[in-house]
């Protein structure tokens, strides 16, 4: 897989300055006093100079789309919807792809990679607001309007705002493992990593206090991966019925009991095969997969690849220093 050191952000005017600041926050800082990597960090436009932003303020980019030739990764950041883009900056993104460079969209950016033409055939994600349009502007895209980010290699598209901070750890945990990722969120006060299925909008983002709040149901979930664990098992912990659990379960989390405590299960698999000389066959004990052929099987449906395979990329000694905390 192509390395990751070199990144290049797309501002074109009208950015949109959350959006421009997840892709700043997560590659354009330098946290080597923790161990960690730091990347040669550019603003890139179709022209360098002041670019205005969509809150009316502007923003100095340096470079102009000849910057994208150097970089292992291009994110096209959000710049609302435009009827065209600049051919020049829509030719570097070609060029990157043609030569096998990572491609990232945060929000409306996605539209930018369309109209380079680097959906096509693809699957894609964008905003929910945007979906439908995206699909008519760009019929060879398969859309997936719901979700928080799509990962059709080597192209990722996410959904909008906090979306684009999942995306961007899910491509720093794919290259450069769980272990940095995990450092990167710490620092940036975030989950470490959120399955990219999850839907866009959750009646419930931030849980409320008091015994409404699923966390400590969460955590103990987090604790017993090895269990076999049912809906009615954790509905009596919560103190719920199963059936409230169960909406109350997605309201916090967007996804099912099954669906999360699958993926927290695949995380700890990633993080005992890039960590420890354990078999196969013990890490689907340890992770609560019963046996290696299921862990496999799930294995290779979230991350599109095997066990052994993730361990001769990823596995060899911890490349982060100082103290973690586990997969939210």
């Amino acid at each position: 897989m192509r390395k990751l050191e070199n990144v290049a952000v797309v501002v074109l005017e009208e950015v949109h300055p959350f959006e421009l600041g997840v892709a700043c926050e997560v590659f354009g800082l330098d946290r080597s006093e923790s161990g960690l990597p730091v990347y040669d960090f550019a603003l890139v436009g179709d022209r360098p100079g002041p670019m205005r932003t969509h809150s009316g303020f502007t923003v100095d980019v340096p470079h102009g789309p000849e910057r994208i030739a150097g970089a292992d990764l291009v994110i096209a950041t959000a710049t609302g919807i435009r009827a065209h883009y600049p051919e020049e900056v829509c030719a570097a993104l070609r060029a990157a792809h043609d030569r096998g460079a990572h491609l990232l969209s945060i929000c409306s950016g996605s539209f930018l990679l369309g109209a380079a033409g680097l959906l096509d055939g693809r699957r894609c994600t964008t905003h929910w607001r945007y979906a439908d349009l995206m699909a008519e502007r760009f019929p060879l895209t398969t859309v997936e309007p719901g979700v928080l980010y799509v990962d059709d290699h080597p192209v990722i598209t996410s959904a909008g705002t906090a979306a684009g901070i999942d995306a961007c750890l899910h491509l720093v945990r794919k290259v450069q493992g769980a272990e940095v990722a995990r450092a990167i969120a710490r620092r940036m006060v975030v989950a470490p990593h959120r399955d990219g299925g999850q839907a866009q909008f959750i009646n419930r983002p931030v849980p409320e206090g008091g015994g409404e709040s699923l966390a400590g149901v969460l955590e103990w979930m987090r604790r017993h991966l090895d269990r076999e664990t049912g809906v009615d098992q954790l509905a009596r912990l919560a103190h719920m019925s199963p059936r409230t659990f169960a909406r109350r379960f997605r309201e916090e989390t967007g996804t099912t009991p099954h669906r999360w405590l699958t993926g927290q299960r695949v995380l700890l698999a990633q993080h005992l095969l890039e960590s420890t000389g354990e078999s196969v066959d013990a890490i689907a004990t340890r992770c609560g997969f019963g046996n290696a052929a299921t862990l496999r099987h799930h294995f290779g449906r979230r991350l599109g690849t095997t066990p052994q395979a993730y361990r001769r990329a990823f596995g060899g000694p911890r490349r982060t220093a100082g103290p973690q905390y586990q997969d939210a």
